[in-house]
């Protein structure tokens, strides 16, 4: 009993917590910096960029679409937008696997307390909390990766960070006419100029729920399966158990939360096709759906597996490695 309140009262620490996030922070990076190109490329499929229609709704779409960003602006090309995914990532990963550290310590403070629902609950509040802080640098990251030739005939083909956020913010401001000005006055992007940055917000809330909590749900139930912890001898397990089971558990949580991220995605990229305005959830869910029926929700599916599953299966890896390093 005594060395189960003493693990209890180390994992409210200050120093497992910054720990917890740095082991978090850089699983994070390694595995964004290893699927970057793959990731460039959901996005565009996802918020449909007209310039790559073409190549969505197979397997070979997603490797002719890179080949295509290759030859039109190379290895840079199928980077844009990284520095915006790593300033994002290192603290969103921190802050998720450190927030699932104390969630499960609060929600499963002993064996008798592990149930599957207690573990949904630690990954939806981790990854709602990780999302709360970090939102305006995802919206900022997904324009950067959004912009192509077509989309940006009159801004550079590889928009920098400093200017993407110019733009969020300066939306809907730019062309208005005087009479135009006067009528949206009152608009809610006029006085609250800080919410261009949380375009897609909600959605991505109520996404989270089911993405984060399936992951670390399966995540949590496999390693107990697999790995039981009976005592401090019980076998950990080892780089690649951890790589599988990441990876099983990324995959489960893609398919459960694909049509809420497609959704999020369109009304993320809202201020490039509606400027003037805050596009919802009705309108944005019609628009998917009337240009696609419900394999539209699905767009980009094939290369989010492609994505998710050595993403994640790197991030947890790297994630339990660093902790192990760290004396975690």
């Amino acid at each position: 009993m005594s060395t189960t309140v003493s693990g209890q009262r180390d994992t409210y620490s200050l120093g497992y917590a910054v720990r917890s996030g740095l082991a978090g922070g850089i699983a994070g990076c390694v595995a964004k910096t290893a699927v970057a190109p793959l990731d460039r490329v959901k996005i565009l499929f996802q918020a449909s960029n007209p310039d790559f229609q073409k190549y969505a709704g197979s397997w070979t779409g997603a490797f002719r679409a890179g080949l295509a960003i290759y030859r039109d602006s190379g290895i840079r090309g199928l980077l844009q937008g990284h520095s915006a995914t790593l300033l994002r990532i290192f603290p969103y990963a921190g802050i998720k696997f450190m927030a699932y550290d104390q969630w499960r310590a609060i929600l499963i403070p002993s064996k008798e307390h592990e149930t599957n629902l207690r573990r949904f609950s630690a990954g939806a509040f981790a990854g709602m909390t990780s999302v709360t802080f970090t939102y305006p640098l995802e919206l900022i990251r997904v324009r950067m990766a959004f912009q192509s030739r077509v989309t940006a005939q009159s801004a550079p083909a590889r928009p920098s960070f400093l200017r993407s956020m110019t733009n969020i913010y300066q939306e809907g401001t730019l062309s208005q006419t005087s009479a135009a000005s006067a009528a949206s006055s009152s608009h809610i992007f006029n006085r609250f100029p800080i919410l261009k940055f949380y375009r897609g917000f909600t959605v991505t809330m109520v996404g989270m729920i089911p993405y984060a909590g399936t992951a670390f749900l399966t995540w949590d139930f496999l390693r107990a399966h697999f790995y039981p912890d009976r005592d401090d001898t019980s076998t950990r397990p080892g780089i690649l158990a951890n790589l599988a089971i990441g990876a099983v558990a990324g995959a489960v949580a893609q398919t459960v939360s694909y049509p809420l991220e497609v959704t999020r995605r369109r009304m993320q990229v809202g201020g490039i096709t509606r400027p003037d305005r805050w596009l919802g959830w009705g309108e944005t869910i019609r628009m998917i759906y009337s240009s696609g029926g419900l394999r539209g929700f699905y767009v980009g599916l094939s290369i989010g597996y492609l994505k998710i599953i050595p993403m994640n299966g790197i991030s947890f890896a790297v994630w339990q490695g660093c902790k192990w390093l760290m004396g975690l």
